[in-house]
């Protein structure tokens, strides 16, 4: 195996901030005011009501401020069409997916714009399995926001709001089923967790008490007032301010989880980001040393979690890229763990939703177990290095922009369940539109940063030659 430093690199090239709502199969999401407004929100929330049965309906927020206005709009919506609702409050996204299978819900509305920026806000939905809503029900519900064709009731409708404080707390115990307590317990690990006042501070910092000891919390913006102190994205050109904290407080390891807390990524012991990618990659680890099985990731996710499941004799499914893709592969397989490599651990055990609390518990229990530190962990995993871009692009120009990628590359494997994916022997490039921005994503990874960045530069290279139409293939 080869040993070294994984360093993601990541480029952007932004797109102007859109003013229109983007309306999708799993929820809408917008800037607040221009775009997402209290009267879309409701006009949403009646619209997926009148897709369900009879019911009670779960529904959670982010820290944002705007929440609580969205919140209410929410409420009036789902009352409107006759469902009951239970009302968790500021909820991380993982926890929700829990309780509505804990409570029997027939849906769940998450108000959110998950690592978005501030400005931002949106609903996802969730399906009574505590999975995100699937392409079909989501259909349904775009077609009737667009159509405005909602459930009516009548007078004597008796909907009702219910309560529900510290709904987190179940989620948590079940997660904490999943590793050895006394054990890690044993290791007295010193921990800072930066939760950028996002949902996920509280529980965040419960379960870490209950894994370690609460004076070897190290705890940074984990008051859930929405105030971020970085942009919310878990991004190492984000939190240049908090990586030193992690030495600098003497901890083993350091955790930082985005406004909804669905993502994690991870500090070593020096306070080196060692990036999302490998957040998977750990708990894998974790994972299969105890229980073989199927592992599903996607298209866009580090190779070196396959490489982890292959040490462990364990095979991997490629979906695309989605939290509801892979969660159903995972369901189909009776995969054992997944996710994606923007930090999103997927243990079926506890649930269908990205759950950094569980990579949080598996990354101690891994450590507890080998007794090595993070920085020893990462070194026995194969290096590999991302560079990670985005362009504004029409998504009418795709077909013709994979054609000339691969003319360009004539010897990779080509997919195109998504997007287009390139494969050689130990590199890869991933080209897909955005679901959640009017941009197109271009991921590569190889084994090394240069071989990377070449990769996606010949790519925007191919890009200018598409938009311009000309007919040229470089060679």
């Amino acid at each position: 195996m080869h040993s070294g430093q994984h360093h993601p690199i990541v480029m952007h090239i932004m797109c102007p901030n859109s003013a229109e709502l983007l309306v999708s199969i799993s929820g809408i999401r917008g800037i607040v005011g221009s775009a997402l407004t209290p009267e879309a929100a409701l006009r949403f929330a009646r619209a997926f009501a009148t897709t369900l049965p009879p019911g009670r309906v779960v529904v959670g927020r982010d820290s944002r401020p705007s929440g609580v206005m969205l919140e209410h709009a929410v409420l009036a919506g789902l009352l409107a069409s006759g469902c009951d609702v239970l009302r968790l409050g500021i909820m991380p996204t993982p926890a929700l997916g829990f309780a509505v299978r804990q409570h029997g819900a027939v849906g769940g509305i998450q108000i959110t714009a998950s690592h978005n920026p501030a400005p931002y806000n949106g609903l996802k939905l969730f399906g009574p399995d505590g999975m995100v809503l699937d392409e079909a029900d989501g259909t349904k519900v775009r077609q009737a926001y667009f159509d405005m064709s909602f459930r009516q009731i009548g007078p004597a409708c008796r909907a009702t709001v219910r309560g529900m404080d510290d709904a987190w707390i179940s989620h948590l115990d079940r997660v904490l089923e999943q590793v050895d307590v006394p054990l890690i317990r044993s290791r007295r690990f010193r921990v800072l967790l930066d939760a950028n006042s996002g949902a996920g501070g509280p529980p965040g910092l419960d379960l870490l008490d209950r894994l370690t000891w609460q004076h070897l919390v190290t705890a940074v913006g984990c008051e859930p007032d929405g105030d971020f102190t970085h942009e919310p994205e878990p991004l190492a050109e984000h939190l240049a301010e908090v990586a030193p904290l992690v030495s600098e407080n003497s901890c083993d390891i350091g955790f930082a989880l985005d406004p909804d807390a669905d993502r994690l990524a991870i500090f070593d012991e020096q306070g080196r980001y060692i990036g999302e990618e490998l957040t998977l990659a750990l708990a894998a680890e974790c994972r299969l040393r105890r229980d073989k099985g199927p592992v599903v990731i996607n298209l866009s996710t580090s190779r070196v979690v396959e490489d982890v499941a292959t040490r462990h004799g364990c095979a991997v499914q490629r979906v695309p890229v989605g939290e509801l893709h892979v969660a159903k592969a995972m369901r189909e397989l009776r995969a054992v763990i997944g996710g994606e490599g923007n930090g999103g651990v997927i243990d079926p055990a506890v649930g269908w939703v990205r759950d950094p609390f569980v990579g949080i518990a598996l990354v101690l229990q891994l450590m507890a177990e080998t007794g090595k530190t993070v920085s020893q962990l990462v070194a026995d995993l194969p290096a590999y290095h991302i560079v990670k871009a985005k362009m504004p692009m029409e998504r009418d120009s795709l077909p013709r922009y994979y054609d000339l990628l691969i003319g360009q590359w004539p010897d990779a494997t080509a997919s195109r369940s998504d997007g287009l994916r390139l494969e050689w022997r130990d590199r890869w490039i991933h080209i897909r539109p955005s679901n959640t921005e009017p941009v197109v994503r271009i991921i590569a990874e190889a084994p090394s940063a240069d071989e990377a960045r070449r990769l996606t530069d010949e790519a925007f290279s191919l890009a200018r030659t598409s938009s311009e139409g000309g007919s040229h293939v470089p060679q």
